[in-house]
């Protein structure tokens, strides 16, 4: 299956699978099973289908063909490129391609000069108006390609300026002499497609990267938008292999070394330059089938990790329907290989995000079904066992029940307790991950930087941000146990005393946090080591609109703990109210049956009747439910 058919059959998926979900939540609503915080957990299930993304990355020197890579993977149904194509290099800044329904067909472009600022990209997306943005003629493919060769405008600037925006020779920037004082350096910093191709419109993103010194000196390539990526394709061209710059994207910025580099595929491109026609078919195979084993042995990657292609002759033969042609590209090996690969792992992940969420939901429906019919069942017993007695035994009956009542009642104010206490904990637990302490901690941390002299004054401002950082995540974890303790103790108690159907509190850490904090740090740490070693202006600047782009996905790390927090502590409370307040139901509802068999406004047989008739109907939704 080409990987356009498994990534729509993937959508289909996740739509039906919503679709299952809407369908549930309406069964728990028509029960009365629902609550605020019922809604809420369904409504982030939803919001995660629908933003559901698959991000795929294509990295490489300049002139390698990622563009026509993508343009022969993705876009060959237009019948021409999509992006541009020329001699020489074609995108001058890292390009995404996406679909947002809420946006007309755009491109957005982040000028070069935001780069003097100091502003990361990530923040610059927050502010719209930073922006060019350019209308896409969708309807019209020369207008739209003429708008696409957007991406690849330059300008002249002297050096001096382009320096200070972080272009210079020591970082082996293309910029090409003009005059003697002027280069010609990128016009845009970043550029966001919005186009409604049918891939995209269900999720798939797509990352356009420049070479090595657009990555090296944009802080979100590298801390954000590749390690998000679910797959990296990283395109070498097959006629000269792994170059050293080649190797230097590779070691800096994608592989760790071995062969477990999952969702990391190598692509040799332009094997077509090896089509000589003074050699045989078997001399043309043998040449490539040598350059993918020398290639994989330098990357050190396992020999089915590279794709030798030709992306420009695969495009040529959906084109032009050429089935011949576009085996010899080997184009379709690769979209197996990554279809195969990509798109079951990004289900299984959120086959068991989905379940773990959804899980957690159907247990406590199912409680609160139990408690009911628990309460059902006990109102049943105690009017059968009436039959045939006095006006006494009745009123011993209904002060038993009464009293039951008046005890479960007195006992809550354990519970309120127990909330009270839960209240400042979470209160606590939120100081420690809250937004403006580490908004504080990053003004600090920048003041350091700013007047640090010493390139030994800089690292050690950023490892104690970092350091801080943990101790805040480490310290929330503490607090996380010490709730999950008293909520399991106090679950128990309701379980033992009153017979409520409570099952273990969902276990909760701020794992996932904590290893993005130290990804980050072990990024800096590797990276930046090589600028604190040498502490010129322009490396002082560069350092500091990394540290730009750390904070802020510092803040989106603690950000996303925040909601997750917010999330589980709501989930670890509305099961006991559920349970209790159901419970309060059912002890309302026997006191009232004993009451009516008392006051002879009802007859025993018809309410015992009435209440089977009850039991069988909630047997059923039950049924339903599961």
């Amino acid at each position: 299956m080409t990987l356009a058919k498994q990534f729509a059959a993937y959508s289909e998926w996740r739509q039906r699978l919503s679709g299952s979900l809407a369908d549930f939540h309406r069964r728990i609503v028509d029960h009365g099973l629902g609550d605020i915080q019922t809604d809420q957990r369904f409504e982030r299930l939803f919001e995660k289908l629908r933003d559901d993304r698959l991000n795929v990355a294509f990295v490489a020197e300049f002139s390698r063909g990622k563009s026509e890579l993508i343009n022969a993977s993705f876009f060959a149904h237009q019948g021409n490129r999509m992006l541009p194509l020329r001699a020489g290099r074609t995108t001058m800044c890292p390009t995404e391609l996406m679909y947002d329904p809420s946006k007309p067909p755009n491109i957005a472009l982040l000028p070069i000069e935001t780069r003097e600022t100091g502003t990361s990209v990530s923040v610059c997306k927050e502010n719209p108006g930073a922006w060019t943005v350019l209308p896409l003629a969708t309807a019209s493919p020369n207008a739209l390609q003429e708008t696409l060769h957007s991406v690849s405008e330059v300008r002249r600037v002297p050096r001096k300026v382009a320096e200070k925006l972080g272009f210079d020779e020591e970082d082996a920037t293309p910029v090409g002499a003009i005059e003697d004082d002027e280069v010609e350096i990128p016009r845009w910093r970043h550029a966001v497609i919005n186009y409604p191709h049918p891939l995209l419109q269900q999720g798939l993103v797509i990352l356009d990267t420049p070479g090595l010194n657009a990555i090296g000196a944009e802080p979100e390539l590298t801390l954000s938008l590749l390690p998000s990526a679910h797959a990296i394709l990283f395109i070498l061209a097959a006629d000269t292999g792994v170059t050293q710059s080649d190797l230097a994207v590779w070691k800096q910025h994608i592989g760790s070394g071995g062969n477990s580099n999952r969702g990391r595929i190598v692509v040799l491109n332009k094997i077509d330059g090896l089509w000589d026609g003074l050699k045989s078919e078997t001399e043309i195979t043998a040449e490539i089938e040598r350059q993918v084993r020398d290639s994989a042995e330098t990357l050190g990657l396992s020999r089915d990790r590279i794709f030798p292609v030709s992306a420009q002759k695969g495009l040529v033969a959906r084109v032009n329907g050429d089935g011949r042609l576009l085996e010899r590209s080997r184009l379709s090996i690769l979209e197996h290989a990554l279809s195969s690969e990509l798109i079951p792992a990004r289900q299984e992940i959120t086959r068991e995000n989905v379940e773990s969420e959804f899980s957690d939901i159907h247990a406590n429906a199912h409680s609160v079904f139990e408690t009911r019919l628990t309460g059902l069942r006990e109102q049943i017993s105690e009017l059968a066992a009436l039959r045939g007695k006095n006006k006494g035994i009745v009123e011993y009956m209904m002060r038993k029940v009464r009293s039951e009542k008046e005890e479960f009642e007195a006992g809550l104010q354990r519970y309120y307790a127990v909330r009270s206490i839960f209240s400042q904990l979470t209160n606590r637990l939120f100081r420690h991950l809250g937004l403006d302490s580490l908004n504080k901690l990053a003004r600090t941390t920048r003041r350091a930087m700013e007047e640090a002299t010493f390139s030994r004054s800089l690292s050690d401002a950023m490892r104690g941000f970092f350091d801080a950082s943990r101790r805040n995540l480490k310290e929330s974890d503490k607090i996380i146990a010490e709730i999950l303790q008293m909520i399991d103790a106090s679950q128990r108690k309701l379980v033992v005393e009153h017979g409520l159907k409570l099952s273990n509190p969902s276990a909760f850490a701020l794992t996932r946090q904590q290893q993005d904090v130290n990804r980050l740090d072990a990024w800096c740490d590797t990276h930046l080591n090589t600028v604190f070693q040498f502490m010129t202006h322009e490396k002082k600047q560069l350092t500091e609109r990394f540290f730009s782009e750390v904070t802020h996905q510092i803040r989106r790390v603690f950000q996303s703990a925040n909601r997750e927090v917010d999330a589980w502590s709501k989930s670890l409370i509305a099961p006991m109210e559920a349970q209790i307040r159901e419970r309060q139901i059912q002890l309302k509802r026997r006191l009232e049956s004993i009451q009516r068999i008392h006051q002879a406004t009802d007859t025993l047989e018809e309410r015992i009747k009435e209440l089977m008739h009850l039991e069988c109907e909630l047997l059923n939704q039950q049924h339903a439910l599961d």
